[in-house]
């Protein structure tokens, strides 16, 4: 057998084994040939059990027919005239040997074979071997008129197995022809039963098959049977929130390319003016205006892939251990020049480390934002206040400001991507915190915003600690 038959052979059974149909179909027919074997074997000794019955019966009646013909002569001897029917009922044709023994109750031999064993137990048939062969024999004690005290004989006939054997075989063989006939209906009826049972999962198959790229409506939950109907309600749900992923990156790439054209059109803007000023200091001017736009969309970029990799399913599960404390140290250390230059008094309270487990990447770019986001939108002169700290099994991360804070209206509002407050001076792409609420709910905690005491926003995350 060549390597390509062999693996086109196993890849047959594979695929067979994956078959839902086929699986059903061995498991029904597992089930019901250890049913039919057990009945089987069952069958089989029942039929020994009731040849074994007919053969005593029939040891027992050919005993007392012999039994029966036994007389006492003048001189107070028993004889006996072996009646034909007392042999010929073992007669079934298969060539059985009939063996007889009649003794008187005082050992004497009266006729038949004299070294005839004897079972131990009267009219109860047992297995013996007699010259070779294994008999079944019974024995009949049987009182008789004449004899000294009218004394008993003993009769005792023993017959070979062969017609015991073959009653034995035609039973059970009855027995397996109709087990067989069960099985092939049963196979017949499973399959039948299978191919219009799973018709309605084939239906559901071919109508999703046939579903154009964008054809994302729901499927009617009646076309299959109440079991696979939560099978369709889940590829509904399924399809619902596809449908909303796909909306939302059309708004999103939408709101990306009108953001990125207006700071991409000052940039060349900008250095067309640089290239044509004749004076350095206007050219100093144009050149500086190019770094500071060049700085802004840099940042755009930055944050717009810090969303893309927030969002669900973007990125590898991770479980870094990220203390939060340590976190926020560093990144107000990485912006304390920025602080500086805008007076804004920078202060972090912690009580220790606080150790979160999942993505730390995100977990930093969250606090990132954060922090940025409060010194970008705090007056000069101001104040920020970080606080890190474990409450009840989970890790509070609040950053509190004295900036003009956020108008209660649009708490919700501002998690939008690209969403600015109406009249805001500061510059800002809206993406900071999209990107909070997204690696907040990877993180399956929560965000809210609120108003802090003297005025501003504080904002106050939770994320469970694992």
């Amino acid at each position: 057998m060549s390597n390509s038959l062999v693996s086109k052979t196993v890849k047959t059974f594979s695929r067979l084994s994956q078959s839902l149909r086929v699986q059903l179909l061995c498991l029904v027919l597992l089930t019901l040939f250890g049913a039919i074997g057990f009945n089987l074997y069952d069958s089989f000794w029942t039929a020994d059990a009731t040849a074994r019955l007919v053969t005593d019966r029939t040891l027992l009646a050919s005993a007392r027919v012999i039994a029966e013909s036994v007389r006492v002569d003048e001189g107070g001897n028993a004889q006996v005239d072996l009646p034909p029917a007392a042999l010929e009922m073992f007669d079934t044709g298969f060539g059985d040997r009939v063996f007889y023994q009649v003794i008187t109750a005082w050992g004497s031999l009266v006729s038949g074979f004299p070294d005839l064993p004897l079972p131990a137990i009267q009219q109860a048939g047992e297995d013996r071997a007699f010259h070779g062969v294994e008999v079944r024999v019974m024995m009949l004690d049987h009182p008789v008129v004449g004899l000294p005290n009218d004394a008993a004989i003993s009769v005792t006939v023993a017959v070979t197995h062969k017609s015991q054997y073959a009653m034995r075989r035609q039973l059970w063989l009855a027995d397996v022809s109709k087990q067989v006939v069960l099985v092939l209906a049963a196979s017949l009826v499973t399959i039948l039963g299978l191919q219009w049972g799973l018709a309605p999962a084939l239906r559901l198959r071919d109508a999703v098959r046939e579903r154009g790229r964008n054809r994302l409506d729901p499927l009617p939950e009646d076309m299959v049977q109440t079991e696979l109907r939560p099978l369709v309600h889940a590829l509904n749900d399924h399809m619902e929130r596809v449908q909303n992923q796909m909306a939302a990156q059309r708004r999103f790439v939408s709101n990306a390319a009108h953001q990125l054209r207006t700071p991409l059109a000052l940039i060349s803007t900008q250095a067309s003016v640089a290239a044509r000023e004749t004076d350095d200091s206007r050219r100093d001017e144009a050149l500086s205006a190019l770094r500071t736009s060049t700085r802004q969309i840099s940042r755009l970029a930055s944050q717009l892939l810090t969303l893309s990799r927030a969002e669900p399913g973007s990125r590898r599960p991770r479980k870094d251990a990220t203390d939060m404390s340590n976190a926020a140290r560093e990144i107000l250390e990485a912006h304390a020049e920025e602080a500086l230059r805008r007076r804004i008094d920078v202060g972090l309270e912690e009580a220790g480390p606080v150790i979160v487990e999942g993505d730390g990447t995100m977990l930093r770019e969250m606090l990132v934002n954060l922090i940025d986001n409060a010194i970008r939108y705090t007056r000069e002169s101001g104040r920020i206040t970080v606080s890190v700290r474990q409450v009840d099994g989970n890790a509070i991360i609040e950053v509190e400001d004295n900036g003009p804070g956020i108008p209660e209206a649009e708490r919700e509002q501002v998690f939008e991507r690209f969403y600015r407050i109406i009249g805001t001076e500061e510059e800002g792409s809206g993406l900071g915190l999209s990107i909070v609420r997204e690696v907040v709910d990877g993180a399956g905690g929560s965000v809210l915003l609120g108003e802090a005491e003297g005025g501003g926003l504080i904002v106050t995350v939770r994320l469970p600690i694992r």
